[in-house]
């Protein structure tokens, strides 16, 4: 035998004799069938990376294992998704509704308030006496082709100011085109002679009308010494007046007084109403609406009601 051959026997030797200094892996994966050349031999291996994990009954797919997603979550940042609270998903809903309801009403109000199918074109009045309604129109002409929803009773009242016989007035709409004003109007309670006519005069001494003969208003004539109607006379009799029924005062004829605490009525069969002062007044009201309809004695002709104290009234 030759040096050479002895020499690569030799080596040859020491390499199947040698042990390996890496731990044979144990992947049941790395089996006969998956490597290279069918070789039996085990597989050393030093590092072992991760792979996606093939479905073996789902063709063509893979599924995603835990270390794989943890992976994939550390290259992202390290962030992790938490799901959305219900409730903050049911607050936004609400808050979303409530923004598109009120987007609706408002563009629904905007259009009532401006539409001119609301405009106003027909103007009704009610509630007229001493004044008539084509005056009351008149005065309110200038609210025609206004939408109704902007007409409001103040401006109405501003209108009305001119007609002093209108204390007040009230507004009703009635869509699509209709405004019905409702008119309070001033309650006349005395006469006041000025010159050659008679002048209707409220509780606060505002002139409403006059009259040239007295048998066509049924209202009593506030004496001529009482002056004029800022006097504290007038407004003593103008007070008490005013709290007398209809159907009273068209009894009356005359009223006067010496003094505010000495008011004096006149019937208009002559009789003498004993009033007294301001004080108690619908008491007194009422207790000579009760004497003037007890029934008439022939044998006791009264001439005097006296209603100074309410609680005792009497008659003479």
């Amino acid at each position: 035998m030759s040096l050479p051959t002895v020499r690569s026997s030799w080596r040859r030797w020491m390499a199947s004799t040698r042990k390996p200094t890496f731990k044979p892996a144990t992947d049941p994966r790395q089996s006969k069938a998956g490597r290279p050349g069918g070789d039996s031999g085990e597989v050393i291996s030093a590092q072992r990376s991760v792979e996606p994990e093939v479905d073996s009954k789902v063709t063509g797919t893979t599924k995603v294992t835990g270390a794989a997603k943890a992976g994939k979550t550390s290259a992202a940042g390290n962030v992790i998704a938490f799901p959305e609270p219900k409730n903050r998903r049911q607050r936004r809903l609400v808050l979303w509704t409530l923004s598109v309801v009120a987007v609706v009403v408002g563009a629904l109000i905007a259009g009532a308030v401006f539409s001119p199918v609301l405009a106003v074109r027909t103007i009704t009045v009610d509630g007229t006496s001493l004044v008539t309604p084509d005056a009351v129109r008149t005065a309110l002409a200038g609210l025609e082709g206004k939408p109704l929803p902007q007409v409001t009773e103040q401006e109405i009242n501003e209108l009305l100011k001119p007609l002093v016989q209108v204390r007040s007035a009230t507004m009703e709409a009635r869509p699509p085109s209709e405004l019905l004003v409702h008119v309070d109007e001033r309650i006349p309670v005395a006469l006041l002679k000025q010159g050659d006519s008679y002048v209707m005069v409220d509780v606060d001494g505002v002139q409403l009308g006059a009259t040239q003969d007295l048998a066509t208003v049924a209202l009593p004539l506030i004496d001529a010494g009482v002056g004029t109607t800022n006097t504290e006379l007038f407004k003593a009799i103008a007070a008490v007046l005013d709290t007398l029924p209809a159907d009273i005062l068209a009894r009356m004829s005359t009223a006067s007084a010496a003094s505010p605490d000495a008011v004096e009525l006149k019937l208009v069969d002559g009789k003498t109403v004993v009033w007294g002062n301001a004080e108690d007044r619908e008491l007194k009201a009422k207790a000579l609406e009760a004497l003037l309809r007890m029934p008439p004695d022939p044998k006791v002709p009264v001439s005097v009601y006296d209603v100074s104290v309410p609680r005792h009234p009497f008659t003479k």
